[in-house]
């Protein structure tokens, strides 16, 4: 498709909408759940009401703005991927200078929120803007964006362990090395889903690099996954909820790499969207524990 060749089209809330990922709630919910399992274990239970309204909303705007960041930067390559050739950028339904004011309002918005929290939080959260607006540029020179993405979705913990606390303890770099292994997970299997067209256009990514090994690699960091999860669990001193949700988690996983086993992309689809109940299964052996102690 050339979208240099379409009209602009009139802009709708739908557009605006679409360019945000909000029709596609998964990401907010990926990015969510490992900075609930950090806020719950740094406050020892259910945290300061204030400071998770700010974590929450902070979720879905810092999501939403990298998505729009992530639109802007792959706007000459989406027409190219059957999965994303009808995105706003590609249809010419918002403009990129548009896209680029609505990054920096979403951006502007989370820092008013971290404004209120601590000095230390609000240091950290510059890192976190780093990282979103350079994740989507990795693809280009690194078959390892995945990595990267897990650093950037990673980076809500010490944040939240800062917001709590006033520091950045160990634990909180063992969940955000759990987020990083996760991510690389369920990213790979999202990545499988595009490996044709990315290797047509150039685009890399973990699914490219792996290759035939694909499946395996992702069962050894689901194996290291589990492994930081129960290590987490005996630094919290968690108890048999924890126990439990990683049994469930397990046998998530294991669905997981029934469904990528012969690599067909909505199967493999439905592996990353799969995630979702294991970030949840988790949050609750967290919150769990808590409530139980």
């Amino acid at each position: 498709m050339n979208a240099a060749s379409l009209p602009f089209r009139r802009n709708s809330w739908s557009a605006w909408a679409r360019l945000m990922r909000l029709h596609r709630p998964i990401g907010i919910l990926l990015l969510l759940w490992p900075t609930l399992w950090a806020l719950w274990i740094a406050a020892e239970g259910v945290p300061d009401l204030w400071v998770l309204g700010v974590f929450l909303l902070g979720t879905v705007l810092m999501r939403s703005a990298g998505c729009v960041i992530n639109d802007y930067a792959d706007r000459h390559f989406d027409g190219h991927v059957t999965r994303t050739r009808d995105r706003p950028l590609v249809m010419r339904e918002v403009t990129e200078r548009q896209a680029l004011i609505l990054f920096g309002v979403l951006v502007a918005c989370s820092a008013l929120l971290v404004l209120t929290l601590n000095l230390q939080t609000l240091l950290l959260s510059l890192a976190a803007v780093g990282l979103a607006v350079l994740y989507p540029f990795m693809k280009r020179y690194t078959y390892l964006p995945q990595v990267y993405l897990g650093a950037a979705f990673g980076w809500s913990v010490p944040m939240a362990f800062a917001a709590v606390t006033g520091t950045v303890p160990a634990i909180a770099w063992l969940i955000f090395s759990a987020v990083v292994l996760w991510v690389l997970v369920y990213d790979t299997e999202y990545a499988m889903v595009d490996r044709a067209d990315d290797l047509e256009i150039g685009i890399k990514s973990t699914a490219i690099l792996f290759a035939d090994l694909d499946r395996a690699i992702i069962g050894i960091l689901q194996l290291l996954l589990l492994l930081d999860l129960w290590l987490i669990g005996r630094q919290a001193e968690l108890g048999w909820p924890w126990s439990l949700a990683l049994l469930v988690g397990a046998a998530l996983l294991g669905w997981q790499q029934w469904l990528i086993r012969a690599r067909e992309p909505a199967d493999c689809f439905r592996a990353f969207l799969h995630n979702q109940w294991f970030g949840l299964c988790l949050f609750v052996g967290v919150a769990a524990h808590y409530a139980l102690a």
